[in-house]
């Protein structure tokens, strides 16, 4: 089983919690390497045929400033025949106009460098006005909102790792 590259970028700790939750639930070590992004090199992503990219928003849709030192460098990867998963952490109250902003400018980038994106997601049960991260009504990958619905977390991440796993094809 080709194993999975696991790359998330944090600023409070959100997304890494979200990361380490998504890690154990995939299986641990044995199915995923779990990276932080600030100790990462762009060609680190390149070792994996699966990846799952996490980003914050940060400020008024941004990407978080690790994601951000990284962004023009992906233009170096070939990202052809691999299959991205993507997940981001947002506040879907206070900035309602560019809810998840950072996981679609992202996905946006991988996707024009050839990445295929799976784990698409329902837009139900958020109440935002506008998103990069929405594509034919629905989010490039799991969405999720520690500030306002952390009640959801840990059914959401169950939810789409069963999903992204099936994706995968593992």
């Amino acid at each position: 089983m080709a194993k999975i590259g696991l790359f998330f970028g944090t600023q409070t700790g959100n997304t890494e919690s979200i990361a380490q939750t998504i890690h154990q639930e995939l299986g641990g070590d044995a199915v995923a390497d779990l990276n932080d992004v600030a100790d990462a090199q762009v060609e680190d992503l390149q070792e994996y045929d699966y990846l799952i990219i996490g980003c914050p928003t940060w400020n008024i849709g941004d990407l978080q400033s690790d994601w951000e030192g990284l962004y023009d460098d992906l233009d170096e990867i070939d990202f052809s025949g691999k299959k991205i998963a993507y997940f981001g952490a947002g506040d879907q109250v206070s900035y309602a106009d560019n809810f998840q902003d950072a996981m679609g400018i992202l996905e946006e980038k991988i996707s024009s460098l050839g990445g295929k994106t799976v784990g698409y997601t329902n837009t139900d049960g958020y109440d935002f006005n506008e998103s990069k991260a929405v594509h034919n009504g629905k989010f490039v990958g799991l969405a999720i909102d520690e500030d306002n619905q952390s009640d959801l977390t840990e059914s959401r991440i169950k939810s789409w790792v069963a999903q992204i796993k099936n994706e995968f094809g593992l």
